[in-house]
């Protein structure tokens, strides 16, 4: 439980503070290049602030699940350590320990949904970063074929088709990619996927923890449990 929790802890830090900061990053290159207009990206804009403001609610509540979880791992470890103690584990310690393994079991597979979702920018950023590089490479570079290789950021259905320009080409699309904003936010979003991916180590680790609190504390509820121990 206590590895589970640091590591929960600083997978999540991870996902919420980067994530954070990369999306307002791509709402920022969003509005410098590919929608003048600002009722085009209206909407993606209040989803992405929506997002940041469920990134806060997920950071709180990890932190207090991560402490809970850890000190319910603590209570039974306890448990059997006085295993030829009076100790006697209460059905209220076991139905509080199944539901922990119930809403851990259900986290992981939230938070595996997560993950992908998180990959789907860094997907995204990937391929402007390998569009610039091609543009940058010796075969394209100073040839009239530059400007003919561009990104329609419109293809991933985040502002509609009509949006003004929509599309970058050439040397435009090469300058993006040279600006601090496409730099941190596509790090920033590689950051918050691992993070991402920590944090479902980490309830992997928690299910087996919890499982194994559970069926200790079901165990210790037997009255033959010291013989059959």
């Amino acid at each position: 439980s206590l590895v589970a929790t640091i590591l929960c802890f600083s997978g999540v830090a991870l996902f919420c503070g980067c994530g954070h900061v990369a999306l307002a990053g791509t709402v920022a290159i969003l509005e410098q290049h590919f929608s003048t207009n600002t009722t085009d990206h209206a909407l993606f804009s209040e989803v992405i602030q929506l997002m940041q403001y469920v990134i806060y609610g997920i950071a709180s509540f990890f932190f207090l699940y991560g402490i809970i979880l850890l000190a319910e791992g603590f209570y039974t470890t306890s448990a059997v350590k006085e295993l030829h103690g009076e100790f006697k584990a209460s059905a209220c310690g076991r139905c509080i320990s199944g539901m922990f393994v119930f809403l851990t079991y259900v986290l992981g597979v939230a938070w595996l949904g997560v993950f992908g979702f998180s990959a789907v920018p860094v997907f995204m950023f990937y391929n402007i970063w390998s569009t610039c590089e091609v543009i940058k490479s010796p075969q394209t570079n100073g040839t009239a074929a530059v400007e003919q290789i561009c990104v329609d950021i419109r293809q991933y259905a985040i502002i509609p088709w009509d949006a003004f320009p929509g599309k970058i080409c050439g040397s435009a699309l090469e300058n993006i990619c040279n600006t601090n904003e496409f730099y941190m936010s596509y790090h920033l979003f590689i950051v918050a996927c691992a993070g991402a991916g920590a944090t479902v180590i980490a309830l992997l680790i928690y299910m087996m923890a919890t499982t194994y609190n559970y069926a200790v504390l079901k165990f210790k509820s037997r009255e033959d449990c010291c013989t059959k121990f």
